[in-house]
């Protein structure tokens, strides 16, 4: 009865297996997808370590630097590089009015258009250090006052755009000021004024502020105005010039902007950005010593990253970075390359990892050049950007007899164990 009994399964067995490849044939049957793409990484399946980019040894430390927070960032990627108190929330001065201009040419105000100086913006002459000496009544264009908000630090100016902007108010403005800052995640930014005055609600972070001058910088009148040193705007009746508060456009030759900010509680701020070969940088400065050490420390951090940082291609086009099987093929495999370079910036010492995602399950079939996936690129832990996975070659749609040889096989293997188990 003992053998009659393992007869029995044994039969039980096989008789499984006939009825599968039947059902198979048939075109009835239900294959387990996960079955199918045996083999094959999870969705999230990370690609090669982290490794060392270039060489094993570590980058020379940044300067000293004598103010209560500084950073240093890659403008390409956003790649932080190196600072100090990076996420403390500290009183900028007018270093906001990078803000005010990024919300003005957000909302695509006619640059032409000409606005009524205002009494209230007025206020603001001889009664503030920045100041352009704007008159009740005077009209100047949206892009002049940009400009003078920008090169002499005109809060005056800053104040006619914020009203003009903001339907006839101020605090409309500053609003809106504060919702493109949660829009872009800046969890450590608040605004009062779209002057930077010291109030205890107007504040930033030094990693902030080097998020928020990436994205202004994009616009190519904001960086074509903070890259003057020189200008003149118009009234109606009077030509006003004046000269860029940010001295390093003067003295230090790869300087390509900010912005400067100084007020009582904030101190000494600037915000300066730099560009030379193919690399661009932005450091930050709040709270320096004084005004002449915020442009020392700025041209110390720039030239630390132009001098210890290189830009280099993290992943080249068309190059392999995953090799998947095909659908119930496990002996044929197609080619997961880069459709396109993934640039960053690396010191000595920079870890740099590639994470390889694709979908749980190839498709049946795919054309050479379909994306099946992604490589994402992390320097340091950060995230600096990302290209696609596309199959290098097509393939065809399994045919009938691959599914039946897969499913008989992993059938067969399972009657295997089985057995052995029966008999073991």
């Amino acid at each position: 009865m003992f053998y009659l009994a393992r007869i029995n399964s044994i039969k039980t067995v096989v008789a499984l297996m006939v009825l599968m490849v039947l059902l198979l044939a048939s075109g009835g049957a239900s294959l387990d997808p996960a079955g199918a793409q045996e083999g094959a990484p999870e969705s999230g399946a990370s690609g090669p370590p982290p490794e060392a980019t270039p060489g094993t040894s570590r980058a020379p430390g940044p300067p000293e630097i004598g103010a209560e927070a500084w950073a240093l960032v890659d403008a390409e990627s956003g790649l932080y590089l190196a600072g100090e108190n990076r996420d403390e929330q500290l009183p900028i001065g007018s270093v906001t009015k990078i803000m005010t201009a990024l919300v003005v040419l957000e909302e695509e105000v006619d640059l032409d258009e000409e606005v009524t100086v205002s009494e209230e913006a007025e206020s603001y002459v001889g009664g503030v250090y920045s100041n352009v000496g704007l008159i009740l009544g005077e009209r100047v264009t949206v892009r002049d006052l940009l400009v003078a908000t920008l090169i002499p630090s005109g809060t005056d100016a800053a104040y006619a755009l914020a009203e003009h902007v903001g339907g006839g108010s101020v605090g409309n403005f500053v609003e809106m000021m504060n919702e493109r800052t949660s829009a872009m995640g800046l969890e450590n930014t608040n605004f009062e004024t779209p002057a930077g005055l010291d109030t205890t609600g107007n504040y930033s972070s030094v990693r902030d502020l080097a998020a928020m001058t990436r994205e202004a910088l994009e616009y190519p009148l904001f960086a074509e105005i903070v890259a003057t040193t020189d200008a003149t705007i118009s009234t109606q009746t009077r030509e006003i010039e004046f000269s860029n508060t940010n001295q390093l456009l003067s003295t230090y030759p790869p300087t390509t902007g900010v912005k400067t900010g100084t007020t009582p509680q904030a101190g000494a701020n600037l915000v300066a950005s730099a560009e030379a070969n193919d690399e661009s940088y932005i450091s930050v400065v709040i709270g320096a010593e004084g005004s002449e050490e915020r442009f020392l420390a700025s041209e110390a951090l720039l030239e630390y990253g132009f001098t210890n940082y290189d830009r280099e291609s993290l992943v080249s086009q068309d190059e392999v970075y995953e090799e998947l099987s095909l659908p119930y093929r496990p002996d044929e495999t197609v080619e997961l390359g880069a459709a396109e370079d993934v640039i960053g910036v690396v010191g000595a010492g920079s870890e740099v990892e590639r994470r390889v995602t694709t979908e749980e399950e190839l498709p049946p079939s795919a054309a050479a050049g379909e994306e099946l996936g992604e490589v994402e690129v992390l320097v340091d832990g950060q995230r600096v950007g990302e290209s696609p996975l596309v199959a290098q070659e097509g393939y065809e749609e399994a045919s009938l007899w691959d599914r039946v040889s897969y499913t008989a096989g992993g059938l067969l293997e399972r009657a295997q164990g089985a057995i052995a188990g029966l008999f073991g």
